[in-house]
Order: C-alpha cells, then structure tokens, then sequence
C-alpha cells in the first residue's frame, strides 16, 4: 500500500458486485495471513522464511509485469535506489520484523498493531514532507495508541511481567515504522511518475536479494521443511497474501478511491481476531474488548479525515 490522494465519499455511487468481491478478497486475504504467518515460525529462522516468501512473490509479480508488458530494464541507477529502498522497508525489514513478533504474540494481536500504520504514516510524513496533520488526525492517533495499551495491557502487566509479549509490541512497533517508510518511499515514487506495478516487482526482487545476502552472512540454512503446513502458508502467504491481496487492493483503490477502499484495514484486524480466538484460543478480556474499539475508532477518524 501507499500514500494515495483520497477521493471523496460524498455522492459516491453504491459498491458493485466486482467492489465488493474485491472487498471481500483483500479483507480475508489479508485477514488470514496472520495465522498463516504463525505456520512459518517455529524451527526456521524467519529471515529465511521471509526471503523464500518474496522469491516466490517476485517471480508471480514478474510474470505479471511481463505478461502486461512493463518495462522492467528501462531504469537508471538513481531509480534502482529507489526500488531498493521500497524492498529493504517493505519486502524484507517489514515482514522479518514481525516474523519474530509472533514468536511472542497471538497472530490477532499481530494485525491489529500493523492496522496502526495510517497513524505512523500521518507522523513520517510530517517528519519527512513536512505535512502538518490536523487536529482530528492527531485525536486519531492518540485514539489509537490507546487502545493498543489497552488491548496490551493483559500481556504486558498481568500477574508476572511479560517481557516476552513486551519484546513482541515493540518488533511490530519497529515492522510498522518500516512499513509506513517504505510508503513513505513509494509515495515519493509516484510522485516521480514512476509505475507501482514494475516499482512493486523490483521491490520484491530486491528486499529476497537482502535477506538472501543477510541469511548467507549469518550462515543460515535455506532448507524449510516440506510439511504440508509449512509449504501451504508459504505458498499462501508469497501469492494470495502479497500478490492477490495487493492487486486486488490497488484494483479497488482505483475503483471507490482510498477513501472508502482504506476501510479495509478497519476490518482485516478484526477476521485475524476472530481467527486468532478461534484457532489460537485467544482469551478476551474487558480492556482487550475496549481497546480494539479504540483502535478501530481511531482508524475511522484517521480515513474520514483524509
């Protein structure tokens, strides 16, 4: 995802049938990629997982690009820096990052951190374009952050301090800022009129090429073990979770506009939830309940006022 101009929602025609499948596809992809996250931790480094996750991702992207004919090869050195950057935010740091958080936490609580990163874009883009975020957006952000202490506070200061579910926050924290960088970067792309599509597959090839040469200096093995779970999340997580899920993402964001296609990271936390109380035994509690309204509150203000 990116920094898109948010088009307004007033007026705007009632969702199609191809809206609302594309809808339905980016909620549950992303939805259940959480859980199938939680199938590649375990015996392999995460670092290795993640790199076979973009190897598999960048040859679908690929075949993609060159079946619509981009013009992959037609970039300078300067643009490649820029494609390099996008992969070592979004397509390796990002993910790598919250592999080994859900080490630590349930994967429900996974995607709701990540569903923060409107909060963390609002304070980069200041940082970085120096734009000055309105009020109802800094109420948003707070709203937000609330409600992540809240829904944190039963790992955190149970009846022993987990520093466990601590360290896990605080890597998502850490995946989130490098995601919403890697936005910040893709914004700055667009801007410069590069195309998202071959910028993406670039991305891609270039944050395995990162993790292949950071596996190789840590003397990783590349070998995964071939489990029907393992192999099914992997396949899952490279073509569903980050090719189908993002081409059906920017297909509707081009379709209704950010502004109603960015609910969509309103409701994914909550089908990962969902899932995660059902497969994962995930224990619900009255601040937990309240600060997932928080979290969600805040990201509807955080949309309408964009």
């Amino acid at each position: 995802m990116s920094l898109a101009t948010p088009l307004s929602d007033t007026g705007a025609p009632r969702l199609s049938s191809t809206d609302l499948g594309l809808y339905g596809m980016t909620i549950f992809a992303w939805g259940f990629s959480w859980i199938a996250m939680k199938g590649q931790v375990g015996d392999v480094p995460p670092e290795v997982s993640v790199f076979w996750r973009f190897v598999l991702a960048a040859l679908v992207m690929l075949g993609w690009s060159l079946a619509a004919r981009d013009r992959l090869l037609a970039y300078p050195a300067a643009t490649h820096l820029r494609f390099a950057g996008l992969g070592a935010c979004i397509f390796s740091t990002n993910f790598t990052l919250f592999y080994y958080g859900a080490q630590f936490l349930p994967s429900g609580l996974l995607a709701v951190v990540f569903s923060l990163a409107s909060v963390f874009n609002l304070l980069l883009a200041f940082l970085m374009f120096g734009q000055k975020p309105k009020a109802v957006m800094v109420g948003a952000g707070l709203t937000g952050f609330s409600g992540i202490a809240l829904m944190f506070w039963p790992q955190i200061m149970g009846a022993d301090l987990n520093l466990g579910a601590a360290t896990g926050l605080a890597l998502c924290v850490a995946g989130t800022l490098s995601f919403c960088t890697g936005n910040m970067i893709s914004a700055s792309n667009q801007r410069s009129g590069l195309a998202v599509r071959p910028a993406t597959t670039w991305g891609m090839i270039y944050g395995a090429g990162f993790l292949g040469l950071f596996c190789l200096l840590r003397g990783d093995s590349f070998a995964v073990p071939l489990t029907p779970l393992y192999l099914g999340s992997l396949v899952y997580l490279a073509v569903i979770a980050s090719v189908l899920a993002f081409a059906s993402y920017l297909t509707l964001l081009g379709r209704i506009g950010s502004a109603r296609a960015g609910y969509a990271t309103v409701i994914f936390p909550v089908v990962a939830l969902t899932v995660s109380t059902v497969v994962e035994n995930y224990t619900w509690t009255l601040p937990a309940l309240a600060g997932l309204v928080l979290v969600m509150a805040g990201n509807v203000m955080m949309l309408r006022a964009r």
